[in-house]
C-alpha cells in the first residue's frame, strides 16, 4: 500500500510539474529552435513508425510505372512539392531554410511508395506537409508517388524536361477559377 501511495503522489507531481511547465509558456516552438536531440529523436522514431503502420495495409496500384502518370505527377511535384523537397540542381529555396524538421531533398533518396502515398494524402502534422488528401483526388496523389520513384535518378536538364512536357495542375487550376 505503501509503494501505491508513493507512485500515485510521484505521479501527481509529474502531472502538475507537466501542466506548470505547459502554462508557463517557456517553451520555445519557434521553428528557428531546434528540439533536444533527445526530443528529436523520439518524435522522429515516432512518426516514422506511425507512418509505417499506417502505410502497410495500402495495395500498389498496377500502372505506378505508365509514362502518363508519371509524367502528370511531375506537373504535381513541380507545382506543389519544389520549394520544400527541392528538384535535381536545385540546392535551396527561400522557404527550405526556414522549415523544421527540414523536409526530405526527394531529388536525392528512394521512398516506399506506400509511405509517400500516406504522407502526401495525409500531410504531417507540425511539420508543413499539408495533407494534399483535402484537395486532390488518389489518382493524382498515385502519379506524384509514380514520378518520385523516377526522381532521384533524373539530371537537372531531364526534370527541366519531362515538368516542361507535363500536363498543369488541374486541381490547383480549378482553385483559381471559383
Amino acid at each position: 500500500m505503501k509503494h501505491l501511495k508513493t507512485t500515485l503522489a510521484l505521479l501527481l507531481v509529474l502531472i502538475l510539474g507537466a501542466g506548470l511547465f505547459i502554462w508557463s509558456g517557456v517553451y520555445n516552438p519557434g521553428a528557428d529552435n531546434p528540439h533536444w536531440k533527445i526530443t528529436y529523436a523520439i518524435l522522429q522514431n515516432v512518426r516514422d513508425r506511425a507512418i509505417a503502420n499506417h502505410a502497410s495495409g495500402i495495395t500498389l496500384p498496377a500502372n505506378l510505372d505508365d509514362p502518363k502518370l508519371i509524367l502528370k505527377g511531375a506537373g504535381q511535384y513541380a507545382a506543389m512539392c519544389t520549394d520544400c523537397h527541392l528538384a535535381p540542381g536545385k540546392k535551396s529555396s527561400e522557404m527550405r531554410p526556414g522549415l523544421y524538421p527540414q523536409p526530405p531533398n526527394l531529388s536525392k533518396v528512394h521512398v516506399d511508395m506506400r509511405e509517400a502515398f500516406w504522407v502526401i494524402k495525409h500531410g504531417l502534422k507540425m511539420t508543413a506537409m499539408p495533407a494534399w488528401g483535402t484537395s486532390h483526388d488518389d489518382a493524382t496523389i498515385w502519379s506524384i508517388v509514380a514520378f518520385l520513384q523516377q526522381l532521384p535518378n533524373m539530371t537537372s536538364d531531364q526534370y527541366k524536361s519531362i515538368v516542361a512536357k507535363a500536363p498543369p495542375d488541374e486541381d490547383m487550376a480549378d482553385d483559381h477559377q471559383h
